[in-house]
């Protein structure tokens, strides 16, 4: 089984840079479930909106993930209940509209997709970790799990896939924008990436307009941020997951860049 998980999609320009390089890429890839991050997909790059959510659908991608952001637009807020392939961080509040994981059929086997977000300098939300082995403990009898650990820290993210080492398929660290260089099979066959980085203008800052961040980061002033203009990136990974264990045999990192 392949899996393409999908850095986190930032504005307009990363929504269309994803539908192009799906529809050329995909033929090639042949993966078997493709997962992406939709958390900035909006057109402002905050929050996910229905509509942005059914063109993801349309280019390809079959779930989405989302993250801190995940309220940013608030139509999502009632829709995100009627449509089970959008997952946000398992570890909001109860009560909190959607759900933290879903499960999807994939080649006649049962696929496990897990969301959820860190804690350290990002959210006072209950423990990502203690929230994923719930989850696990409800669903034994799957063998294939994604876990899209949505979090600010490197660390945070590489402990999670320590802690969940030969229990689930892959830990994806998403949020950073930046695509790390440590992707590697655990020793108990859990893959794990502490960030796969963004799809979106790559002369930003993380995406967005850089000339905005800078007047904020020498003024330490208020600021409205936008999407950036010009080049995007696509960042992803690439997971070939044992059909009978779950257990992943590879990783590998995909950067394509638009030309200027």
């Amino acid at each position: 089984m392949r899996v393409l998980f999908i850095g986190d999609v930032v504005g307009r320009p990363g929504l269309e840079f994803t539908e192009k390089v799906l529809a050329r890429r995909l033929p090639d890839w042949q993966p078997d479930l493709v997962v992406a991050n939709g958390e900035n997909a909006s057109a402002s790059g905050r929050g996910l909106s229905p509509r942005v959510a059914e063109q993801l659908y349309e280019a390809g991608v079959e779930l989405l993930t989302l993250g801190n952001h995940a309220w940013d637009q608030r139509e999502l807020v009632e829709y995100i209940d009627t449509d089970a392939r959008i997952v946000r961080p398992a570890n909001f509040p109860p009560g909190t509209p959607g759900r933290g994981y879903t499960v999807c059929p994939v080649n006649g086997k049962s696929v496990l997709i897990i969301n959820v977000m860190g804690r350290t300098f990002l959210s006072q939300l209950d423990c990502p970790f203690r929230a994923v082995d719930e989850i696990l403990d409800g669903h034994r009898d799957v063998q294939h799990v994604i876990v899209d650990m949505h979090a600010e820290t490197t660390s945070e993210k590489l402990a999670m896939g320590w802690h969940l080492d030969g229990r689930v398929s892959a830990v994806i660290g998403t949020h950073t924008h930046v695509q790390t260089a440590d992707e590697r099979i655990l020793p108990r066959g859990t893959a794990m990436i502490t960030d796969v980085g963004m799809v979106g203008p790559r002369n930003g800052i993380l995406g967005m307009d850089r000339s905005r961040i800078l007047r904020k980061m020498l003024t330490q002033m208020p600021e409205r941020f936008a999407v950036a203009e010009g080049p995007c990136q696509f960042c992803a990974v690439l997971i070939d997951l044992h059909e009978q264990t779950g257990k992943a045999v590879a990783i590998e990192r995909v950067c394509i860049y638009e030309d200027s």
